[in-house]
This record gives C-alpha cells, structure tokens and sequence, in this order.
C-alpha cells in the first residue's frame, strides 16, 4: 500500500492494519524543498551479496602490507538476512528527553520534525 497527501491518523490507521495483515506499507509527501518516506515491510527477509577476504601469504607480496587480509572480487557468498521493521505509530512516538534519543537526535533529518 503507498500512501501520500494523506493526515497523520489516515497514515496510522492504515499501517496498523497493514502491519496487522502483513502487508507492506509506504508513505510520502514534498513540501517545496523538504519530504519524507516511511516504509512499514513487517518482517522482511532479503539475500547480501558479501566479497569474501582472502589472506594474501607473506612469501607473495613484500612490505608491511603483505599480512593484511584483501578483498578479492571474484569471489563472493550469499548471506540471507532479516530485517523487522517497526510501525509508523513507534516510529512517531520516540521520547526525545532520554540519553539514548540524545544521540540519534544527531543522526536524524530535521525532516522527521516536520511530519511531527
């Protein structure tokens, strides 16, 4: 479900029943130069491509870079991971007084205060 141009309640109401129903969930809006996004995807599993690190032996490079473990590309794996995301309700209701909030106030758009 994607929404836009819709009220707070409206964005609410509809990511909990969503979230109830497993079903993803988007929601946007611009106002001249500033926007948001919010995704609600529930519980969301998805594959990672990661390169694997060779060690490099010390008899085939000189020089002090010679031990340091290096990427090689042409070799990777697939890590499956899992993501649960939270409700657009908890994502709203953050205590911003706490020590713990204190520090993510520096990692978060000034955006996320105009939805509020």
């Amino acid at each position: 479900v994607c929404l836009t141009c819709c009220s707070r309640d409206v964005m609410v109401k509809i990511d909990q029943i969503c979230h109830k129903n497993s079903v993803k969930f988007f929601t946007g809006d611009v106002f001249g130069y500033h926007g948001y996004m919010f995704a609600d995807l529930g519980e969301h599993e998805f594959v990672e491509e990661k390169i694997k690190i060779a060690k490099v032996s010390p008899g085939v490079e000189d020089g002090p870079d010679a031990k340091k473990a290096k990427l090689d590309s042409s070799e990777t794996t697939m890590v499956k991971k899992r993501v649960q995301f939270c409700q657009l309700k908890e994502a709203l209701a953050v205590d911003w007084s706490g020590e713990k909030a204190k520090a993510a106030l520096k990692r978060t758009a000034p955006d996320y205060f105009l939805l509020q």
